[in-house]
């Protein structure tokens, strides 16, 4: 008997475990019964215990899932088609639905969000194959087209839900899937080849010649991908250890958590920039064009930093006067003491304002963010902008095409395009703004490196996860530019590391010797913020 999604039934599940205990002695000894059920807070503990647990998840390595790929193989299905191109044609999905899974333990170097790939994918990719080859005319040969778009945009894109995830699933396909597969030279990566072979057996004896651990420049990534694969690892546990320390412990010099918390309290208050007075940034917003679009754009990210500056100090002196008794501890108060006794940003915080990886560095960003609106506030503005700054980083890029457009007589906002280039300085060096645009800077390179002086994207070191990019200089045309496209990757921009469409801000042109798909391949991407 089988029981499915359990879960959605729990009133049963208590009248089960009594069938189940009362009929224990009266079982036919060849009856079994399985249950599916998703994760549940609810669902009987006593029924797991009495149960022998099972479960089915994709093997770890590529030589494990082509191995589970092809022990599923029978002889008679890797015959069912006579054409040369049938048995390296599967074998390559097969390679790519492994690809596919094993890319997720990356992160967002992977995909920027991870995708149940399963065994209907890959069946629905073979079945669709299969019919290709029986209606493919000899003369015209493979259809790649139908092939590539069929792979990338249907059985495997129609999971993805990313515009980048579906750019990287298409240019598998577009590198992979050709006429050079049947080529003797073609390998998906140094040692990993398509065999020549006419049984099932012959393949699983190349499959168990693979290596048994893989390099992530078979998946197409750096093997610097691999650190970050292990320090994920590390956080994972790291932050499990941490959630399940006892709670009214003390700390090394045996200070109490309330103590310990009331002097962090004192200090980050010390330091806690005082709030905007409205007519003074009236005034000052007035002096440099209260209308300008990129003021307009001032304007609304030093209120929305006037309301983090205000609730953090609200929540801070409320916090002190709970744990001296003066005040009630309500559930806001205690979540900002066991988040900054552990240095997490307390909810209350993190809803109006961003995500960082400890209270620490939030609470330096919120320093320097001040810093900037408050010196171009009451300074002038800036000659180069820090891009991690902003709340709203795409209003910036927006104000300054509106600045541009309304600079050009005859220009629509609607057909102007952000161009962009990356200069040879940094920050300290600029002395000047740009005669139009803005220069920006605080960029990090993920998945690559830059060469400074060949102004062009390059390999990373070895270890060296984040490379700093130089000062951008990002403006606004009116037509596009004529580059030659094949030596550009349109490379994405954002905010924090989980990459997102809520962190996405725009894409910038980068130099390369390599083609694009290679960067793709690399999950090559550009952050604000690293931390």
């Amino acid at each position: 008997m089988l029981l499915q999604n359990c879960h959605l039934c729990l009133p049963f599940m208590d009248e089960l475990m009594d069938t189940v205990m009362e009929s224990s002695g009266g079982v036919h000894n060849s009856f079994r019964l399985w249950m599916t059920t998703e994760v549940h807070p609810l669902f009987p503990i006593t029924l797991l215990q009495m149960s022998i647990k099972f479960t089915n998840e994709p093997p770890q390595g590529l030589k494990a899932g082509l191995k589970r790929t092809y022990t599923a193989l029978t002889q008679d299905q890797l015959d069912l088609s006579d054409l040369n191109q049938w048995k390296p044609m599967l074998y390559a999905i097969a390679f790519l639905h492994t690809t596919v899974q094993e890319r997720k333990k990356f992160g967002s170097l992977g995909w920027n969000i991870p995708y149940e790939f399963n065994q209907s994918d890959y069946l629905c990719s073979v079945h669709f194959l299969q019919n290709h080859l029986d209606d493919m005319d000899s003369k015209k040969g493979v259809g790649w087209t139908t092939v590539r778009y069929m792979i990338g945009e249907v059985q495997y894109g129609g999971r993805v839900t990313d515009d980048f995830d579906k750019k990287l699933l298409n240019t598998f396909a577009k590198v992979w899937f050709s006429e050079s597969m049947f080529q003797p030279s073609f390998c998906f990566y140094q040692g990993y080849t398509i065999p020549g072979c006419t049984t099932v057996q012959q393949y699983l004896d190349y499959i168990e010649s693979l290596p048994e651990s893989d390099n992530p420049e078979v998946y197409g990534l750096h093997p610097n991908a691999d650190i970050t694969y292990q320090s994920r690892v590390a956080q994972v546990g790291l932050s499990t250890i941490l959630s399940i320390q006892p709670k009214d412990s003390t700390s090394g010099d045996g200070e109490t958590r309330e103590s310990y918390v009331h002097r962090l309290a004192d200090e980050m208050l010390e330091k806690l920039p005082t709030g905007y007075i409205k007519h003074e940034v009236r005034t000052a917003l007035k002096r440099m064009g209260t209308y300008q679009p990129i003021n307009i754009f001032l304007k609304q990210e030093v209120d929305r930093m006037q309301r983090v500056i205000a609730r953090v100090k609200q929540t801070l002196t409320d916090l002190k006067l709970a744990i001296d008794g003066t005040i009630i501890m309500n559930d806001v108060l205690r979540d900002a003491l066991d988040c900054i006794y552990d240095a997490r940003i307390p909810l209350y915080w993190m809803k109006i304002s961003w995500e960082s990886s400890t209270l620490g560095f939030w609470f330096t960003e919120l320093l320097e963010r001040n810093q900037q609106f408050h010196t171009w506030l009451f300074s002038g503005r800036p000659n180069v902008f820090w891009m991690t700054g902003f709340f709203n980083t795409q209003g910036f890029l927006t104000a300054m095409r509106q600045e541009v457009t309304r600079n050009h007589k005859g220009w629509a906002l609607d057909s102007v395009v952000l161009q962009n280039d990356v200069l040879k300085i940094y920050k300290d060096d600029v002395t000047t703004p740009p005669a139009e645009g803005v220069y920006i800077y605080g960029l990090f390179i993920e998945g690559a490196s830059w060469d400074r002086r060949g102004n062009k994207l390059i390999e990373s070191p070895p270890k060296v996860l984040f490379t700093p990019l130089p000062v951008i200089h990002i403006y606004a045309s009116n037509t596009v530019n004529n580059k030659e496209q094949q030596k550009i990757y349109s490379c994405p921009i954002y905010k924090k590391p989980i990459r997102t469409d809520e962190t996405y801000i725009a894409s910038v042109d980068l130099r390369s010797v390599q083609s694009p798909e290679h960067w793709i391949l690399r999950g090559v991407a550009l952050l604000c913020d690293i931390k």
